[in-house]
């Protein structure tokens, strides 16, 4: 039986004959034009935000690994530990009444147990869970977004116990099934979205800011794990960038030495975002330009803490040591669940008000200035030192005091 001819495109193309070169070629040039006169269209993803499509391009996780799993829980700072050395555990308030949006991709089918085997390895109490699947449940399941998605959830538990927990699982590491994700959390009464993930930044990512910009929720990023360079959503101004620090710590959870800036922190000044108002009002010199991170948490995966997983990372499950400014962005949510507990309205404007809290006599109060380290070799961008820096940003929380300030802030 002789073939059918092909039709389109194809069917130009393999005819044969210069009839058809002739028929495409004025399509060819049409198509360029077009895509000409829309410059920003394949970086930006269009349509815009009112569209269909978000902005092209998949997240990367800033997630790091130290050793093998164990089958038992050997390594990793604890949350006792972790809550001491940043001062959670002289706070009162739990997170109680407050719900922490916490958004993945891909989600983790044995999240639920593994977040009971985490809380009961510490004495935790058990966790008020929600999941959610926006735009469907994933077809698959990723080891490591798996992994990320426990470090995530069973750390926002450990340092606001009291909070509810909603997860929304992406159906892909898309930016753009991944924005669809924290609309929906935005839209479900969380006060603060904790966003682990990152991708390049984009010349169109100024028209997907607004997506953080909904009242009465606060939106935390992690700036990245590859050292000096920027990622967006941490970049937008509306979002809590979250660098790394190496935090050494003995077996309570006492300092054994100074807290430094981790080789792996992303920081920068943005390639596309202008430089926000409460950054030009507290003095930093970032050329005009939008400078990560804001603030900064434990990232060294040397000092890394414990997470369970029994999906397959990499061929293990159980328990790891994990590390990356994933580890913050979760840690700061929990911190603004806190001081949320404490105040009769959300907090609104979180960037603007931990600036306002880091001047003056302010500042030793409320964080732990980051001096050393360094997250790359390009000279003070890439260098800790005192006050703001774009390795470490403001620095720690000291949250004993800084929870306090920020229930208290109009």
């Amino acid at each position: 039986m002789a073939q059918g001819r092909k039709g389109g495109i194809h069917g130009l193309l393999f005819r044969g004959s210069r009839r058809g070169w002739r028929r495409l070629l004025p399509l060819l040039v049409a198509a360029v034009l077009l895509a000409a006169s829309f410059p920003g269209a394949a970086a930006a993803g269009a349509p815009g935000p009112s569209g269909s499509r978000g902005p092209a391009g998949s997240a990367r996780l800033p997630i790091h690994v130290r050793g093998a799993a164990t089958a038992q829980y050997q390594a990793g700072y604890t949350p006792a530990q972790i809550r001491h050395a940043y001062g959670f555990d002289t706070l009162g308030a739990t997170g109680a009444g407050q719900t922490i949006a916490i958004v993945d991709a891909y989600g983790s089918p044995t999240i639920q147990q593994d977040l009971a085997t985490f809380d009961q390895q510490f004495g935790l109490p058990p966790a008020q869970l929600t999941i959610a699947y926006p735009g469907g449940k994933p077809r698959k399941t990723d080891g490591g977004w798996a992994l990320e998605t426990s470090l995530d959830v069973e750390w926002a538990h450990a340092l606001a116990p009291g909070a509810r927990i909603l997860l929304v699982v992406a159906r892909t590491a898309s930016l753009s099934d991944l924005l669809q994700a924290v609309d929906y959390a935005s839209g479900q009464g969380a006060q603060v979205v904790s966003m682990s993930w990152g991708g390049s930044e984009f010349s169109g990512e100024t028209s997907y800011d607004a997506t953080f910009t909904r009242s009465g929720v606060v939106y935390v990023a992690s700036s990245g794990d590859s050292g000096t360079g920027t990622l967006w959503p941490a970049v937008s101004p509306d979002v809590v960038g979250v660098g790394g620090t190496t935090l050494p710590l003995d077996a309570q959870g006492d300092l054994t030495g100074p807290e430094s800036a981790w080789a792996g922190s992303g920081g920068g000044t943005s390639l596309y975002e202008p430089e926000p108002g409460y950054q030009v009002s507290y003095g930093i010199d970032s050329g005009g330009a939008r400078a990560v991170p804001d603030v900064s948490f434990d990232a060294d995966p040397n000092t890394g803490v414990a997470v369970y997983d029994s999906t397959r990372y990499q061929g293990q499950s159980g328990w790891y040591v994990v590390g990356g400014t994933s580890f913050g962005a979760p840690s700061w949510a929990a911190l603004v669940a806190l001081a949320d507990e404490s105040r009769t309205a959300p907090l609104a404007g979180a960037d603007s008000l931990l600036y306002q809290l880091a001047t003056g006599a302010l500042y030793a109060q409320n964080y732990r200035d980051v001096l050393t380290g360094s997250n790359g070799s390009c000279g003070s961008l890439c260098t800790a030192g005192p006050g703001y820096d774009f390795v470490t940003g403001l620095g720690s929380p000291l949250a004993g005091s800084l929870v306090p300030a920020l229930a208290a802030a109009p």
